[in-house]
């Protein structure tokens, strides 16, 4: 009896000393010390979308950074793009306490609440590729001046018109404040420079390439007379200009903000002349670089200048850091890019 008893408590001394034997920090909330002794920072960064190519590859960036920083990186957003569940996913990071908050806002009024309720609580936020009200966040994060990319992109469409005829644009959706700006400086470009070129149609596809292919299968329906169809946001330009192959519509073409592995093979067929961008590695990168910066209170209100990293020195307007211009990608480089 007394060796079953001897068992019994050894067994159970086991079974008390198991649970912590096996159990492991939870990775996702601890906090390990940074190599300077200081707490390790978390940036919480959000696209509009996870399952966006585009965003995809704004992420190999913002993991790249967060490496070379030794900060956390929490990367999470609606897998289609959702105003309502951005702001659920904010919310609960003003409950984590995350150091910085880092949005690409599909709606501007829909989130800034919820970002100033962040910023209220000490959490610092930022904006990037499309922003929020100013007052709710400390800066935005620009991958180009609104200027650059809509004076791009209708210079880009004049070439194709020779100067005149219709256009119709594929934008996200109508409230995405980023090609809200786009289109107004589109616009401007269009009346300053080129009065015989119109623009008779806009229509969302909510950041899908198939309804991109739906909208503007729609579009050339309408409207016989265009020429030209105008993607700003990435998964349109590959459905407006598969829509377009197969209309069979040969005097009709496409261009547009896109990557460029979604759109070589319609640049080469000549569907797709051009198509505009920047890094989006880049963006990411900067992105992350902001907020540990400003995290740290080395990013401050006025500022002109700001280094990041491998990108070294880029500009600041107010309180826009710019990633640069807009790069055009055309039959005769994009070849050379693979993103």
């Amino acid at each position: 009896m007394k060796a079953i008893r001897n068992l019994s408590l050894a067994l159970l001394s086991l079974t008390l000393l198991f649970p912590v034997a096996c159990s492991k920090p939870d990775q996702t909330t601890e906090n390990k010390p940074a190599p300077n002794g200081e707490k390790q920072l978390t940036i919480a960064v959000m696209p509009k979308s996870k399952g966006n190519a585009y965003f995809i590859s704004c992420r190999k960036g913002a993991e790249e950074a967060a490496k070379e920083l030794g900060v956390k990186l929490l990367w999470d957003g609606p897998t289609e793009p959702e105003p309502a569940k951005q702001n659920e996913i904010v919310e609960t990071w003003i409950t984590r306490g995350v150091d910085v908050i880092a949005v690409a806002v599909e709606n501007r009024e829909g989130i800034s609440t919820a970002l100033r309720k962040a910023r209220q609580k000490g959490i610092k936020v930022i904006t990037w590729d499309s922003d929020a009200e100013p007052d709710a966040r400390d800066f935005l994060i620009n991958q180009a001046t609104p200027e650059g990319i809509g004076y791009t992109l209708m210079d880009e469409a004049a070439k194709v018109l020779g100067g005149k005829g219709e256009f119709a644009i594929i934008t996200a959706s109508l409230t995405a404040a980023n090609m809200n700006d786009w289109q107004r400086s589109i616009k401007q470009r269009n009346q300053e420079k080129y009065p015989e070129i119109k623009q008779v149609a806009l229509r969302p596809c909510d950041d899908l390439k198939d309804k991109a292919f739906s909208e503007a299968t729609a579009i050339l329906n309408a409207n016989p007379n265009v020429k030209l169809i105008m993607a700003i946001c990435s998964p349109a330009v590959p459905g407006a200009s598969e829509a377009v192959k197969q209309s069979g519509r040969a005097d009709v073409k496409v261009i547009g903000l896109g990557l460029p592995n979604d759109n070589k093979r319609y640049v080469r067929e000549g569907i797709t002349p051009a198509v505009i961008l920047w890094n989006t590695g880049n963006l990411g990168y900067l992105t992350l670089h902001a907020a540990a910066a400003l995290a740290k209170g080395e990013l401050k209100p006025g500022a002109t200048k700001f280094k990041a990293g491998r990108l070294g020195e880029l500009e600041m307007k107010g309180d826009n850091v710019l990633l640069g211009k807009p790069f055009v990608f055309t039959k005769e480089n994009i070849e050379q890019f693979d993103f």
